[in-house]
């Protein structure tokens, strides 16, 4: 009897704070943080679906009490802990190989000092990825990226949250991916770097053939338009990975569930209007369409059981194709 194929869930522990330094609200510096309120939501979910997945934490939360916490509480439910990077900024293709270094680092520091093992996998706030990056990861020993996002999507959100920062320093050269994310591919490969680096990189999925966003948020924007188009949009896509061999890699956020009062000063983000028990349900229905044919585990729990043979020159991030 052949295996079911795999398929892997991570959720992106962006913060409060994180969303309003994005968009350039100065209340940011107070750090504001509704971990509270989302880690036990997102960790009773994974529960009663029987899931272990992978989350990508901030190092800038980690440190603080109420991170640190968090970090152990998913840690201890036999959850993945992985590098959100330390500040959360989706710019990090301006930083200097040194500053990204520091970045990497702090973040690692954080995520053992609070009880969890050392990460293995990395994935770029707002899926900024640069050659550098790629070749320090593969020297610090991770197993894997997951910063691509191959969606002509990505440069229109970009263009929406450019017109809609407070500040102009808010608006990121490449959030969301850029132009040269559209078509890269959507299967894992490794990055070949010229030391020979064994580095995976494991794109969040899009949907096969149209390349556009299946995660968590986009899925309930589609869900507050109408339920019925959400669910058949989700079902084909779950269709077309079968029937291309692309194995889903799906994305979550701790928006997906909470509600307004969860998290005041986000008014601007599309979906959080819609009610936190709404959002719940309706995530734990999108669970379960993906187990219905999917083995699914962590994003380092797939690439430890994947035989990924494809690959990938690292210069291509310098020559965007």
């Amino acid at each position: 009897m052949n295996p079911r194929p795999l398929a892997s869930v991570s959720v992106d522990l962006d913060n409060l704070w994180a969303y309003l330094k994005t968009h350039g609200d100065p209340g940011w510096r107070d750090h504001p943080s509704f971990l509270p309120s989302a880690v036990p939501r997102l960790l009773e979910i994974l529960g009663e679906q029987g899931l272990t997945t992978t989350v990508f934490a901030v190092g800038a939360d980690v440190v603080r009490e109420d991170g640190a916490k968090a970090v152990a509480e998913i840690a201890a439910a036999g959850h993945e802990v992985a590098n959100h990077s330390f500040g959360h900024e989706p710019w990090l293709h301006r930083y200097s190989r040194d500053r990204l270094e520091t970045e990497l680092s702090r973040t690692e520091d954080a995520i053992t000092a609070a009880g969890a093992p050392r990460p293995s996998g990395f994935r770029g706030p707002g899926y900024s990825v640069t050659r550098d990056l790629i070749e320090l990861l593969a020297e610090r020993g991770y197993a894997y990226d997951a910063s691509t996002l191959p969606t002509w999507i990505g440069p229109l959100a970009r263009a929406y949250h450019n017109r809609t920062v407070k500040t102009p320093e808010a608006g990121a050269g490449e959030l969301f991916g850029g132009v040269s994310r559209v078509l890269a591919p959507v299967h894992a490969y490794r990055w070949r770097t010229a030391e020979g680096s064994a580095l995976v990189e494991l794109p969040v999925t899009t949907m096969p053939l149209l390349r556009t966003p299946i995660h968590g948020s986009y899925l309930l924007q589609l869900h507050e338009v109408s339920p019925r188009l959400a669910r058949g949009y989700f079902r084909a896509a779950l269709r077309l990975c079968l029937a291309r061999g692309v194995a889903p890699s799906l994305l979550l956020h701790p928006t997906d569930v909470l509600g307004a009062a969860d998290a005041p000063g986000m008014e601007f983000f599309p979906g959080l209007a819609a009610a936190g028990a709404r959002k719940v349900a309706w995530l734990g229905w999108v669970l379960s369409a993906l187990r219905e044919h999917f083995d699914v585990v962590g994003t380092g729990e797939f690439v430890r059981r994947t035989a990924v043979r494809r690959t990938r020159p690292v210069t291509r991030l310098d020559s965007g194709r």
